[in-house]
């Protein structure tokens, strides 16, 4: 059975992910970025991120052939025109932090900042797969923007967040454990 390219997007889009946008600097010094849902966590030891890059884009190959630093900026969940921005819709002056210690440009704003060297880079068909060393980070406080079905949506001002069992994110930094008498 062939699979339809447009359908299998389709039915990738249920999966809700966060909004970044990959940023390095170009050969000619200045800062380059693309809009981008596909990034996860890979390694705590060593610190391991992964990007995929589609392979056509302008920042695909900066990161590929010159092996630039680059920085994951999570957008704030009033960053969609930033995020609009770096899908090839510009529509507005970029606000820039200095760079980060490893080189990698940063984006004012944003939720979170992942600064990497590149670590390997895999064939992902139409895309590349980066993991990038973790060299730095930075959290910054807000809510994040989401991606779902082709569409931006933010977390609302009734969201009561729920720890699972395992996070490490509990009172104080202690695992939250549920209180298995409520099961």
């Amino acid at each position: 059975m062939a699979i339809d390219p447009k359908e299998l997007r389709q039915c990738l889009g249920h999966f809700t992910t966060g909004v970044t946008v990959i940023t390095c600097l170009g050969a000619d010094g200045e800062p380059h970025g693309a809009t981008v849902n596909a990034f996860t966590a890979v390694s705590l030891d060593p610190p391991l991120v992964l990007v995929s890059l589609d392979r056509r884009s302008r920042l695909c190959g900066l990161v590929e052939t010159e092996q630039r630093p680059f920085t994951v900026n999570v957008l704030e969940a009033a960053q969609k025109d930033l995020a609009m921005h770096f899908a090839g819709r510009p529509n507005q002056e970029v606000a820039w932090l200095p760079d980060s210690a490893c080189g990698a440009p940063r984006l004012d704003g944003a939720l979170a900042h992942v600064s990497c060297t590149p670590w390997q880079a895999y064939d992902g068909g139409d895309h590349v797969l980066y993991l990038g060393e973790v060299q730095e980070f930075v959290i910054n406080p807000g809510k994040p923007l989401l991606f779902h079905t082709g569409k931006f949506h933010h977390l609302g001002a009734d969201h009561q967040p729920l720890l699972w069992a395992g996070s490490a994110d509990g009172p104080e930094g202690q695992a939250w454990i549920p209180n298995r008498a409520a099961h």
